[in-house]
């Protein structure tokens, strides 16, 4: 079992003053292996409290952050090839069709964007793709109103149970999504 954290568009403290005190309490130091982020962490306290949940940090450039991060990555866990990019740079914003020329390109089992804000899991054409939203619940130029959340990854060989956390009327909820990688 390998837990990876998917998380971005914290905003913090430009939108936001921080990750919600509920999800802080999930987010436990010691049993997550991997944070893959899609940007807009906006400053380095940011990427630090990120650093203290693994050691194994991977962040992309969102268009608000202080730092310089790659534009995309990709990473490998295991049996998957993991594809990440903010999303921002992806027109228009949120588009299928566009992100799979992105997974395409960079030839990868998921792909993982940021930029809308909103929470997205979907299959499509064998492949996986996940939008982990705003972990803040940072206010986007398509969303006013958005709920704060997050993605967990559990990887076991060629399958990935993905666990969504949202912050719903101050009420942590927990959706399953499961997804296997064809050999």
């Amino acid at each position: 079992m390998v837990l990876v954290l998917v998380i971005g568009d914290l905003h913090v403290p430009h939108r936001s003053n921080s990750v919600p005190a509920k999800f802080k309490k999930l987010l436990v130091p010691g049993k997550i292996q991997h944070v893959l982020c899609t940007g807009n962490l906006c400053t380095k306290e940011s990427f630090d409290y990120l650093k203290t949940l693994a050691t194994d940090v991977h962040v992309v450039q969102g268009e608000f952050d202080e730092g310089s991060y790659p534009e995309q990555k990709v990473i490998t866990v295991g049996a998957f090839r993991i594809g990440l990019c903010h999303g921002h740079q992806i027109v228009p914003w949120g588009d299928q069709d566009a992100i799979s020329i992105v997974q395409r390109s960079l030839d990868v089992d998921i792909m993982i964007t940021g930029s809308t804000h909103k929470f997205e899991a979907y299959q499509r054409e064998s492949k996986f793709f996940i939008n982990p939203g705003s972990a803040t619940g940072a206010y986007s130029a398509l969303l006013p109103d958005v709920a704060p959340s997050f993605v967990l990854m559990d990887i076991q060989g060629t399958n990935v149970v993905t666990y969504v956390y949202q912050l719903i009327d101050d009420e942590v909820k927990v959706e399953r999504r499961d997804f296997a990688k064809e050999v």
